[in-house]
């Protein structure tokens, strides 16, 4: 998953205008008559989920959909290793997170830096949401796997990734190895996408492209320049300085010399949450360029068709620079997670893990703390943060008699929201005597088997990861693990039918992975016969292992449009991501199903934001202080003397009257409160 960055323009108008909105265990299925889950999206043809994936063609573009008010139709699988939830202690404290994923993990590392006493509560018995990674024994040696996200650039160094910023502010390192380039398989072969080199990249278009080679360099280049100001605005502003109440114009303030030397960033406001294939179609007509470009944007979910031109403006200004590089966290993906775990934790933050969260508990409209599945209540003094995807936080809020209409129509819209499909996965240990992978650079992969057909379908599009190339911890010597996942389009129904452990889930499995074999085969021609050993992940094994409601890859809200609730920003622009903010007092959600979308950094970034909201602009404006000076690339995220000239005029909405938990210690909001446990007064602040 590719980090994205967005503009100044985004940045500053998306918080303006939203500012006041709001192997598994085998077991008998039920079969009692319920009603499906899947009824609203069926018709005479039958299932639409279904049906759309049968014959899938380039234009189209394939979104899922469930009405979450409904009984599932079947019992959901258990599997050992993922924990039974009944972990967790009652307690008292600031804020309670729920989940831990990128965005889980970065709100609760940051909240406790800013002086906040916090817990982040996971179900799983590991850390890290969908970057995690699992291990196997075999024949004495360990194997380990990654089972989500491969693709991070800029984790190297410092750089405009959110998530390596996070860590930096945190002061906490993650060891990592780099690679410049990302293989892809495709009808007319093998080619390279050489990240860091402008001229790699124009030998490749004049390679791939034929005698429509020097179009395409020209079509590339009139694509850059319309994108020029937009991509060159990331180093204005970050997502990190971001928070969802006034204070913003302070913590952003420092943007505003490029904002009055490029006045025309906001005429591209709109151009930035709209669909890119506009403005491809209007530059981009050699087919091989088309195809890349795709490509790039999948890891949104969407092709070129239903992404954000905003997805692009990364990639066009930072993917092509010199120290661009892709990394492989040494010891997994699991070491994101971990990192962060180990910042929480060092500010004073507290993790627990296998302990599921039941239900958020709302009282006079305000939430005020969660219940876990062992029965044990735990109190947050000043907000709880929900890191699950819509889909499974509505879950969270049973409807009650007599509540506020606002929350019930939230609920109802979230839980309707398109998503994308779901994933399969294949995880390979093999035998690596006498393998030649000379004819390869880097780790990871991308395969599609028909330009033709949707690159959602997943029976087109997968990609392959060998991290253990460049990292030898992973297993013994002499061998690779292997990890191969399809796009996020597996239509989850016939799956749900099934139940694991049987003849029918068995072969069903091996048919759907069947694609993703051959995928690696196009690089590995033996890899069959060198295999130690095999595990398939089914979508059912997904929905469990990463507690994501059907297996989903996330929120899959078309560009062009603008999601409900998605705040005031929505009703002017095609905004497509729900807001942070809900209708309760006291409630904001983080994660890829909310600004800034799907993709490791982008989830951390949501955290960061959530984090920011929920402190005094005065704690704010100074971590982005404190983080200026810690490399010269960090330079632009202090708001300087302007963020001090407006800080005045805004500290006192800062937090916002809705994640208000006390009155301040003096001027109404003017000074910053200490939340954290050595203030002997807070617990005489608190009013619950």
């Amino acid at each position: 998953m590719i980090s994205r960055k967005y503009t100044v323009a985004t940045a500053i108008l998306a918080t303006l205008l939203s500012v006041e909105s709001f192997a598994p265990t085998p077991r008998q299925r039920t079969l009692t008559p319920l009603r499906s889950t899947i009824e609203e999206t069926t018709d005479i043809n039958g299932n639409k989920n279904v049906d759309q994936t049968k014959s899938t063609s380039r234009d189209k573009v394939m979104t899922f959909s469930y009405d979450m008010s409904l009984e599932p139709a079947y019992e959901k699988p258990t599997y050992p290793g993922t924990g039974n939830g009944m972990s967790g202690d009652s307690g008292e404290y600031d804020i309670i997170v729920i989940g831990s994923g990128m965005g889980g993990l970065a709100c609760s590392a940051l909240s406790a830096k800013y002086g906040s006493r916090v817990l982040c509560l996971e179900s799983h018995i590991k850390v890290g949401g969908s970057a995690h990674t699992f291990s196997r024994m075999h024949n004495g040696g360990k194997y380990s796997f990654e089972v989500g996200p491969s693709i991070f650039e800029g984790l190297d160094r410092p750089s405009l990734n959110p998530l390596r910023m996070i860590f930096d502010i945190l002061e906490e390192t993650m060891p990592v190895k780099t690679y410049k380039g990302l293989g892809y398989w495709t009808p007319s072969g093998y080619w390279r996408f050489p990240i860091g080199s402008r001229e790699g990249f124009e030998k490749l278009l004049m390679e791939q492209c034929g005698e429509d080679g020097p179009k395409a360099i020209k079509e590339w280049n009139a694509l850059r320049e319309r994108l020029r100001t937009l991509g060159g605005s990331t180093t204005a502003v970050a997502l990190l300085n971001l928070r969802q109440d006034m204070g913003f114009l302070a913590t952003t303030a420092g943007s505003l010399p490029f904002v009055l030397s490029h006045p025309d960033v906001f005429a591209d406001l709109s151009l930035t949450f709209d669909d890119l294939s506009k403005t491809v179609d209007e530059f981009v007509t050699v087919p091989f360029l088309r195809n890349f470009i795709d490509t790039m944007c999948i890891f949104c979910g969407f092709p070129a068709k239903g992404a954000m031109t905003a997805h692009l403006l990364y990639i066009l200004e930072r993917f092509f620079e010199e120290t661009a590089a892709f990394s492989v966290p040494i010891g997994g993906t699991c070491e994101l997670g971990n990192t962060l775990q180990r910042g929480l934790e060092k500010f004073g933050g507290k993790l627990q893990l296998n302990a599921h969260v039941e239900e958020i508990l709302v009282e006079n409209g305000r939430a005020v703390g969660v219940r876990l599945k062992n029965g044990n209540v735990v109190k947050a003094r000043k907000a709880v943060v929900s890191n699950a995807t819509p889909f499974d936080t509505v879950k969270m809020m049973p409807k009650a008699e007599g509540e506020p209409k606002g929350l019930t129509k939230w609920r109802d819209e979230l839980g309707k929201l398109p998503r994308h499909g779901a994933i399969s996965h294949l995880f390979l240990a093999i035998d690596a005597e006498g393998l030649d992978l000379s004819h390869i650079d880097d780790p990871a992969h991308l395969v599609v088997q028909d330009w033709d057909r949707s690159l959602q379908d997943s029976q087109n599009l997968c990609s392959f990861f060998i991290p253990s190339i460049l990292d030898k911890t992973l297993c013994p010597p002499g061998k690779h693990v292997i990890h191969v996942y399809s796009s996020g389009g597996e239509p989850y129904e016939p799956w749900e039918k099934l139940t694991p452990g049987t003849e029918e889930y068995e072969a069903y499995k091996k048919e759907r992975v069947e694609v993703l074999w051959r995928a690696v085969e196009r690089c590995i021609p033996d890899v069959r016969d060198r295999v130690e050993f095999s595990i398939i992940g089914s979508p059912l094994a997904h929905e469990a292992f990463l507690r994501r409601d059907r297996g989903t890859y996330g929120l899959a809200w078309a560009a062009g449009t603008s999601a409900p609730q998605s705040g005031i920003l929505g009703s002017v622009l095609p905004f497509p991501f729900p807001n942070l903010k809900t209708p309760v007092d006291g409630l904001l959600r983080c994660g890829d199903s909310c600004f800034p979308g799907i993709g490791t950094p982008s989830a951390a970034a949501s955290g960061a934001i959530a984090a920011n909201t929920m402190t005094h602009v005065d704690n704010h404006l100074k971590l982005l202080t404190e983080a200026s000076k810690k490399d010269p690339m960090y330079k632009f995220l202090d708001a300087g003397i302007m963020g001090q000239i407006y800080k005045p005029l805004v500290q006192g909405f800062t937090p916002s009257p809705e994640l208000r938990a006390d009155q301040f210690v003096a001027g109404a909001g003017v000074a910053p409160v200490d939340y954290s446990a050595s203030d002997p007064s807070v617990s005489k602040r608190i009013d619950l």
